[in-house]
């Protein structure tokens, strides 16, 4: 990337590319809604007493509680009545991790068939069916937990075919200089089925193909891309690929990145109903913050990134190593401290809030690290590197749910530190091995014909 693609501007958020950003911002907001909704909803799903250190009775404080020391009220109510199955910690921590074993299932398939057939049917074909498999949700609990956990698993393998292949979009619609920018507005987010009809109408693989485009659009979007290949690739390099440590930096910080947004994710509501004993209404509000400020986090983080590149005040590589530092570090130390501010309501609630805002910052370091360092593979990549990223969210998931069904309070606490240190060892090897160059083995080759 030492090359510097042309900097001829054009019409920004008025410009196709922008209104694909926030066609995908939609897209990713229903599937990421689609992912937490369970995890709000289980707390008044599951029979409470399942919960170590809870009683038949749950105590219950309001949200001016959490912010109002002087009012407080505590009420009991039977969970009796809201309770339905009787799901431990351990079975909701397998509940929560089965839609990441559908998405590993399709990850490294559908990023090497987007790259290979275009995005853009297996985009939209996965949201749908996500969409229709969310309605049926409720209906299959009835029939048991195994249905549940299937239901999840199909869903995921959706899921994975809608993330995978937005990168192989980006490759190409993506000037290099706003590839931040792009992505982080793209990935900052029941809308289902509406973004299909938009998806399917207004969305096309590559610029030159849109029928509505600019001229001046298209003449920007492919002068950035110049110097990269545009050409169909006829192999992946497995081999070089694995001997990369580059490309190990990016999955060692999906690994650790994946590792305490997943807890975030899905055990945030059961956090804040259990520890801080917030009614399941008031936890609904509490547990949407920190969404709103990972969304915040990333589009500024993106913007950010995009312009210490576009005025040289940062290498590329610096600004990949320096928010992938913020996204791993900041929200470690928040982890790190939760457990001992639990008796103070607002300072836990604010430091939930900056975990998965802090920890989106890594969206302009190693998560498009990849269109950095190989851009002809970047959608194969990224299935691969998601991959490592769901296989911590599979391992985190589950032993979260052993380690707070031993004991509460100190369960909670070694799933903290825990993520920390597996944030800490990610953040050490990608600054060692991080790199932002095109590797040699994703460069074009000149074909010679006898």
């Amino acid at each position: 990337m030492d090359e510097k693609p042309s900097t001829r501007k054009s019409p920004e958020f008025c410009s196709l590319r922008y209104g694909l950003a926030f066609i995908m911002h939609f897209s990713n907001f229903t599937m990421i809604t689609q992912r937490v909704s369970l995890s709000i909803a289980i707390i008044a799903m599951v029979n409470s007493t399942q919960q170590p250190g809870l009683l038949n009775t749950s105590t219950e404080r309001p949200l001016a509680f959490t912010f109002n020391h002087s009012n407080r009220s505590i009420r009991e109510v039977n969970t009796a009545e809201v309770s339905v199955y009787e799901w431990s910690p351990e079975t909701q921590g397998i509940i929560f991790s089965s839609i990441n074993y559908g998405i590993i299932l399709t990850l490294i398939p559908s990023g090497y068939l987007a790259g290979i057939f275009g995005a853009k049917q297996m985009l939209g074909a996965g949201l749908l069916i996500s969409s229709l498999l969310t309605l049926f949700t409720p209906l299959t609990a009835d029939f048991g937990v195994i249905l549940v956990i299937v239901i999840r698993t199909v869903q995921g393998m959706a899921q994975g075919m809608a993330w995978t292949g937005q990168f192989t979009i980006w490759a190409k619609w993506a000037p290099p200089l706003e590839r931040s920018k792009l992505t982080s507005i793209a990935g900052s987010g029941s809308i289902g089925c509406v973004c299909c009809l938009l998806w399917f109408t207004v969305i096309y693989d590559d610029p030159l193909h849109h029928p509505c485009i600019s001229i001046r659009e298209k003449e920007h979007i492919v002068s950035s891309l110049a110097q990269q290949s545009s050409s169909p690739r006829r192999s992946v390099p497995i081999k070089s690929m694995v001997r990369c440590l580059p490309l190990w930096a990016i999955f060692t910080g999906f690994f650790s990145h994946f590792w305490l947004c997943t807890i975030i994710i899905t055990y945030l509501p059961t956090y804040i109903s259990s520890v801080l004993r917030v009614n399941i209404r008031d936890s609904g509000v509490l547990s949407s913050l920190p969404f709103i400020a990972a969304a915040s986090c990333t589009i500024l983080g993106g913007q950010l990134a995009d312009f210490l590149l576009s005025r040289n005040l940062l290498r590329l590589i610096t600004v990949r190593k320096l928010f992938s530092s913020l996204g791993l570090l900041l929200p470690s130390l928040c982890a790190v401290a939760l457990p001992f501010v639990a008796s103070s309501y607002t300072t836990t609630i604010i430091l939930l809030i900056l975990i998965p805002g802090t920890s989106n910052l890594c969206d302009s370091g190693f998560i498009i690290n990849t269109l950095d360092v190989a851009p002809r593979y970047a959608s194969f990549l990224m299935g691969i590197s998601r991959g490592f990223g769901l296989i911590a969210g599979i391992i985190s998931s589950t032993a979260t749910g052993f380690l707070i069904s031993q004991d509460s309070v100190s369960g909670w606490r070694n799933v903290f530190f825990l993520a920390a240190a597996v944030n800490m060892f990610g953040l050490v090897f990608y600054l060692t091995f991080g790199q932002a160059e095109i590797q040699h083995w994703a460069k074009e080759r000149t074909l010679t014909r006898l």
